[in-house]
């Protein structure tokens, strides 16, 4: 049995911390949009064991890498002892704050599933990815989400109505960020330390009721305190991008993607090609629907 999955990525249209907890996580709630950029999965039932391999060079395969864990994970909860081997077609950039590879993670989850005839119900799946990593729930269903607790505590939306015939542009720099360096960097900004909750909802209510000028100022990322500090170029993307005709710039997660809103197509496309002549060729960029 063989078959191919596609692996989707993420922005986070809010990202709201609201203070450090016990366990060491950061409490937060974010607003989670699915954005159609997609990594391919092939997967494969082969021998005994788990076999993985991926088209960049650059990332491990062994535990270091999200696949290889949720299949470790999988393996074990489904009592599974027959093998597998996955190939891993990699177009998303890491350390992006396009939650790639907690995409990657999801898809190998469902994928094995489906491989062994669905040994594991929904529920189950769902556990395992929050073990996996804040991001990974998200990944199990296609629509946007609001996600409280660490980022775990999933609950999806319908596809938000002022959305609808949004155009999106995503830049990341020739640099990424760490994600838990931009957690760590928190302490020195209190202030997005301890934000305010409640914004998360609010913004998807907005969303839903209202249009995307109307939401444009309940964007929000408390990530961007210390990234933008450290990478000043970003915010230099950001005022760029509003000044030629985005409705909305921000950085996702803890970066070092940018991305922009516009309200159409053509507008998605003059923004890219003259962000493209202004910042050069060296900078990744992508222009798409939103959805």
């Amino acid at each position: 049995m063989s078959f191919t999955l596609r692996s989707g990525c993420k922005i986070n249209l809010l990202l709201n911390v609201l203070g450090r907890r016990e366990d060491g996580f950061h409490e937060l709630e974010t607003l989670m949009q699915p954005v159609p950029l997609f990594d391919e999965l092939n997967f494969e039932q082969a021998g005994k064991g788990f076999h993985f391999t991926c088209s960049d060079a650059s990332l491990p395969t062994d535990g270091g890498n999200l696949v290889v864990r949720a299949a470790e994970l999988f393996f074990a909860a489904a009592g599974i002892t027959e093998g597998a081997s996955v190939h891993l077609e990699k177009r998303i950039p890491a350390e992006a704050g396009l939650g790639g590879g907690s995409g990657n993670a999801a898809t190998t989850l469902l994928g094995l599933n489906k491989m062994f005839e669905e040994p594991l119900p929904l529920e189950r799946l769902h556990e395992l990815a929050g073990e996996l990593g804040s991001d990974v729930p998200f990944f199990l269903d296609g629509r946007p989400a609001l996600a409280l607790g660490r980022g775990e505590q999933v609950e999806h939306r319908d596809p938000f109505p002022a959305l609808d015939g949004a155009w999106l542009f995503l830049a990341r720099p020739g640099f990424g960020i760490s994600t838990p360096w931009a957690y760590r960097s928190l302490a020195d900004h209190p202030e997005a330390l301890n934000g305010r909750p409640g914004r998360a909802k609010a913004l998807a209510d907005t969303l839903t009721l209202g249009g995307l000028s109307d939401a444009a100022d309940g964007f929000y990322n408390s990530l961007e305190a210390p990234a933008l500090r450290k990478f000043p170029i970003l915010a230099i993307y950001q005022e760029f991008l509003t000044d030629n005709g985005a409705q909305v710039a921000l950085m996702s997660g803890s970066g070092s993607t940018t991305f922009a809103i516009t309200s159409s197509k053509s507008a998605a496309e003059t923004l890219g090609e003259r962000f493209r002549s202004r910042f050069g060729a060296t900078v990744w960029v992508r222009t798409l629907a939103l959805q």
